[in-house]
């Protein structure tokens, strides 16, 4: 009896309060379907974040407002941080001075520097980096994408790197 309703609680709670992951009211492995304030907070969500450094572990989403910094394993929805970092796949939009996703991208990127392991979507920044793409938009100063060689496959693929604007459809 006592196990089954461990399970229950562990299945998720509506709010999270933390200074660090480990100083919170809920332990880190707890999923938050509702809301997280933190100073630094890390767990799995489908929640509004609110905090300096936001984490979401494993499969996460919902909105992200980190005044420092939002990361994560994986994440459907927005992100806001002066640092925006994703290890895995990302989906929806990330705002920040740097964005930065290893894997699939998929959505929109706006910041100063924007990476994309894969990109499928729009970056909008200074610089915007992405080692691949299938479809999508670079709008920016510098525009990057290596895999590409120049021009041979243009108008269908983007040039390994372009001023202002670099696309592929």
């Amino acid at each position: 009896m006592m196990s089954v309703s461990s399970s229950v609680i562990a299945a998720g709670q509506p709010f999270q309060a933390s200074l660090t992951p480990d100083i919170a009211i809920h332990s880190r492995d707890t999923r938050i379907e509702g809301l997280t304030l933190s100073i630094w907070g890390e767990n799995p969500q489908k929640a509004l974040s609110l905090g300096l450094v936001n984490g979401s572990t494993g499969d996460s989403a919902g909105f992200s407002w980190g005044f420092l910094l939002n990361y994560a394993d994986n994440y459907k929805g927005v992100h806001w941080a002066m640092v925006n970092y994703t290890k895995g796949s990302f989906l929806g939009w990330q705002h920040g001075f740097v964005n930065y996703t290893d894997q699939n991208f998929k959505g929109l990127q706006t910041g100063f520097v924007n990476y994309a392991g894969h990109l499928k979507g729009l970056q909008f920044g200074f610089v915007n980096y992405a080692e691949r793409a299938d479809t999508g938009v670079q709008l920016g100063l510098l525009n990057l994408l290596p895999q590409n060689k120049w021009f041979s496959e243009f108008p269908d693929a983007l040039a390994p790197g372009m001023v202002f604007v670099n696309w592929r459809f």
